[in-house]
């Protein structure tokens, strides 16, 4: 590992994606409230999603993830996260059953999943499909999706989903909620989508819906503790038995321009500091050790001890004022920290300090309208974990003007999780 590798991704540009639909609906004040008092429609249909079939499916999933799929039934989805040998995440995404020798994943655990596939002895093969993702997430959420699907829901587990018609078509409805919330998650063929979404929406409107765009779309899951890759953290695509991985992806996949992109003050020694693990990242109860599978051995070693812990960091609010004020001084601005959040895809990494001495890493930061605060997730020493403990954020990419951040450690999620919160016949 060199440091040309980050100077590179500290070089490229980060890319407008064209995924969420339009940068606002309503406005991104409305819309961000939506998931507190009403709900919402957000369209992630942009996500790559692949079919996987065959005698060795599940096997190939045992093999490359640390999750346990020993009860695992059709019908059931789970959070896959996948990692390299050295034990980072290298893709984490939703992975869905739907026959004895049949699944499907979507985002970065299409692309590695695939891969495993080209590269690996797997009575298996992968394809492509064009598919339509809609969620539907907030208080409301379970009464408009009982209403455009005409079924009351209640059967169906959380993380399970079920085959219902919307408008006369097939969709698979996905018990989940990413905004820490009761909600559904649609699926089902990309040509179907604009009358899938028309329905919902009328079916929505008395229950106060809104749809989600680009510019706040990605405060749900700060709020919720969910950590995207590219965005809160770096995939591993650097370390040994990685070699070919991203010229598959492009070879294979249409990423809209989408490179892994570095900003932010904290300068790592190598690739590798950029990189996290499952414990890191708070996935550390998806890591069964009941089989073998990619990045076990790293694993076993780390779980005693992992060297950094998921939290919320609040920003204090008369330091971010501070950022904005240095623009109509007579001096060199500090770096623009935009609200709600950045509107191009990029991997915010600002380095943590208490009494001075570097403690952790604040990923991309965005703001809340509900809890009127900036926020991030935060990756730090676990001795400092504690909600109340006080840090420091520098703020400011290496050779402009940088600003300390007086920084409270919060819960993550820092949002209270009410996903699992349907009536008690569930």
């Amino acid at each position: 590992m060199t440091k040309t590798i980050i100077d590179t991704l500290r070089s490229l540009p980060p890319a407008y994606h064209p995924g969420w639909g339009g940068p606002e609906y309503t406005d991104w004040q409305d819309e961000q409230l939506s998931w507190k008092r009403t709900c919402y429609l957000g369209d992630w249909s942009f996500l790559w999603d692949i079919e996987v079939e065959g005698p060795d499916a599940l096997k190939l999933f045992r093999d490359t993830g640390i999750n346990s799929v020993e009860n695992f039934a059709i019908g059931q989805a789970k959070h896959l996260v996948q990692c390299s040998e050295s034990g980072k995440v290298i893709a984490d995404g939703v992975l869905m059953r739907m026959a004895d020798n049949c699944f499907r994943t979507q985002s970065a655990t299409a692309f590695w999943s695939a891969f495993q596939l080209e590269k690996g002895n797997y009575n298996a093969s992968w394809r492509e499909i064009k598919t339509f993702q809609f969620q539907v997430s907030g208080p409301t959420a379970l009464a408009v999706c009982q209403k455009v699907t005409g079924e009351e829901l209640l059967d169906v587990k959380f993380m399970h989903f079920k085959e219902v018609s919307i408008a006369g078509l097939k969709a698979y409805a996905l018990r989940q909620g990413m905004a820490g919330e009761i909600g559904f998650e649609f699926h089902g063929d990309a040509a179907d989508a604009p009358q899938i979404r028309a329905a919902i929406l009328e079916a929505g409107a008395e229950f106060g819906i809104r749809r989600l765009g680009r510019r706040t779309s990605m405060i749900n899951h700060l709020e919720a503790a969910f950590p995207t890759g590219a965005w809160h953290y770096l995939n591993d695509a650097f370390t040994p038995g990685t070699e070919g991985y991203a010229e598959f992806i492009m070879a294979n996949f249409d990423t809209s321009g989408l490179v892994p992109v570095i900003r932010g003050s904290f300068e790592g020694n190598d690739i590798t500091s950029y990189l996290y693990s499952p414990f890191e990242l708070g996935w550390g109860r998806s890591v069964k050790f009941d089989h073998d599978f990619i990045g076990r051995a790293a694993l076993e070693q780390e779980a005693a001890a992992p060297k950094r812990t998921r939290v919320t960091l609040e920003f204090n609010s008369e330091d971010v004022v501070d950022i904005y004020a240095s623009l109509f001084r007579d001096e060199q601005p500090f770096d623009f920290l935009d609200v709600p959040h950045p509107q191009r895809w990029v991997t915010w990494s600002d380095s943590v300090l208490k009494d001075g001495k570097h403690v952790g890493i604040s990923a991309t930061p965005g703001y809340s309208l509900h809890f009127r605060k900036v926020i991030s997730l935060g990756f730090i020493s676990p001795e400092l974990s504690q909600p109340g403990t006080e840090v420091t954020i520098v703020w400011g990419s290496p050779g402009s003007p940088q600003k300390h951040i007086r920084a409270t450690v919060a819960p993550a999620p820092y949002k209270t999780d009410n996903r699992r919160n349907l009536p008690a016949s569930i």
